[in-house]
């Protein structure tokens, strides 16, 4: 019941906070959510109802309660005014001087990606994903990240969703064994697959709880980077990560 630990003197917020902490802590039912919090029951329903009606809890069937999606909102724009951008922009430059290629570096937002900062190859042929640009979040290296660190429900969700982009994009059972195999391995390649022409390689940015805060990539165009891109660029690609993790006060 350490959820309550944290009192700010403002009741209702608190107990809210603490259902929303508990419910990130796996607690699914009602009944875990009283136990969690030590809340009432009538307590712990009421405020747990008003959540689900503002989006920041939903019901997914019968398997009890998650989060909603009004806080991917609120994590997208605080991502956004954090100085993100900035913490990264040495990594990402970094990156782009010791490949040769364009680095860029993700946020989630929703079911897509949205690029927060990059640096640009200074090759006249490179690939270029201006800050902003949103991309599909079932496609491509980056997104083999995103769904590689998201919730196992959440995961599943994605890639039944997911649609050929071009010829060589994974779908099913491929796809998911990929964002596996990027998981275990800490990184993650793709050629073709969100674009003709173009490969990647991605790597997690973790926050300081150990989640995923952003993905790191670097991209160029095939005829440069090969077919297997991550034997050139992996280790350079985790490295950038590891110190933007480092530098937004990530686990070094």
């Amino acid at each position: 019941m350490s959820s309550l630990a944290r009192q700010t003197g403002s009741g209702v917020v608190d107990k809210s906070i603490a259902i929303l902490d508990a419910v990130e802590g796996g607690a699914r039912t009602l009944s875990d959510i009283v136990e969690e919090t030590g809340l009432t029951r009538p307590t712990a329903h009421r405020l747990a109802a008003g959540l689900e009606g503002h989006g920041m809890l939903t019901r997914l069937g019968g398997r009890g309660y998650r989060l909603g999606p009004y806080l991917l909102r609120l994590a997208t724009v605080a991502m956004r005014e954090l100085p993100l951008a900035e913490l990264a922009r040495p990594a990402l430059e970094s990156l782009a001087r010791v490949t040769g290629e364009t680095a860029q570096l993700f946020v989630r937002s929703g079911d897509r990606r949205v690029c927060v900062a990059a640096a640009e190859s200074s090759n006249e042929l490179r690939t270029i994903v201006p800050a902003g640009a949103s991309l599909p979040l079932t496609a491509g290296s980056a997104g083999k990240i995103f769904m590689a660190w998201a919730p196992d429900p959440d995961r599943d969700r994605l890639i039944g969703g997911a649609e050929q982009i071009t010829g060589r994009t994974p779908t099913g059972e491929r796809l998911l064994n990929q964002v596996d195999y990027a998981r275990r391995r800490g990184w993650a390649q793709s050629v073709e697959e969100r674009e003709s022409g173009v490969a990647s390689v991605s790597a997690p940015v973790l926050d300081a709880s150990g989640r995923l805060a952003a993905v790191v990539s670097v991209s160029g165009p095939v005829q440069r980077t090969g077919r297997t891109p991550g034997r050139s660029y992996a280790e350079a690609v985790k490295t950038a990560a590891r110190e933007i993790t480092v530098a937004v006060g990530g686990p070094q």
